[in-house]
């Protein structure tokens, strides 16, 4: 596998965003696009795979890896997604760029998200085009993306089974992953971004590796100050209680409360 076939991945990542954009202009939402960002990951690895001349342990697990991470999350967030119309950061959008959204909504988010997941995947190009042993970096990778998938999957199925209960409208979870971090799940999935990275890492050369790095820090940037916690931060600030949520625990790293206090339920 050549560096031509990570520029080439780049078409079925388009062709799956187009399609995917042709749904939403049937259904009057693009916030289906939440639930395709994973699947373009999927996509790409699934091409690495195919162009592989040889499919080494190495390209399987990594597979393995991106199959488990982007199933579970574009199927989280479709079920989230469920019964609850356009979310209102798109219902902002499309109010933006009246008239037309619907044709602008293919290039302004779905050819953007496809063309964002397609740098963000470098890593994978790099990790599965590589036939090398596993190494000590590869394990630490692998470690790394379990704690991060179990940060990220525990905290969605918190926050999920939360918010399915009543009496919990309007309130705060609290508990759980969330009584040491505001953004757990956000904070899993930083912690796989790196594994990946320390997957590819371990398979290139340090220039490559410095290229790839860029992966990880943008992944990184989107969590913390673009469309994760920033965003989700200007949000809920309004919420009861929630200026004393953000006094006592941590914005994103997981760490003990500042202040041991009773607190009911968050988010």
């Amino acid at each position: 596998m050549t560096i031509n076939n990570y520029f080439y991945s780049l078409i079925p990542m388009l062709a799956l965003a187009f399609i995917v954009w042709l749904l939403s202009v049937r259904k009057q939402d693009v916030s289906i696009v939440d639930s395709l960002w994973s699947i373009l990951f999927v996509a790409a690895a699934s091409y690495y795979l195919w162009v592989l001349d040889e499919v080494s342990l190495r390209a399987q697990i990594i597979y393995l890896l991106v199959l488990i991470w982007g199933i579970r999350l574009s199927g989280y967030i479709t079920l989230r997604h469920l019964g609850h119309g356009e979310d209102h950061r798109y219902q902002r959008i499309r109010a933006n760029n009246q008239p037309g959204f619907a044709f602008k909504s293919l290039y302004l988010i779905f050819m953007f998200q496809a063309a964002l997941a397609w740098i963000i995947s470098l890593p994978l190009f790099y990790a599965m085009s590589s036939g090398s042993a596993l190494s000590a970096i590869d394990y630490l990778g692998i470690a790394l993306w379990t704690l991060g998938l179990l940060f990220e999957a525990t905290a969605d199925q918190q926050l999920y089974r939360f918010k399915k209960q009543p009496e919990n409208k309007g309130r705060l979870l609290t508990r759980g992953l969330w009584a040491y971090s505001r953004h757990p799940n956000y904070f899993g999935e930083f912690l796989i971004w790196w594994g990946f990275y320390l997957l590819a890492l371990s398979a290139t050369d340090a220039s490559a590796a410095v290229i790839a790095i860029i992966s990880p820090l943008i992944m990184s940037l989107l969590l913390l100050r673009v469309s994760g916690v920033a965003l989700l931060e200007r949000s809920m600030r309004i919420k009861p209680g929630y200026e004393d949520y953000m006094r006592n625990t941590s914005a994103f790293i997981p760490w003990f409360k500042k202040h041991d206090r009773n607190e009911s339920g968050a988010s």
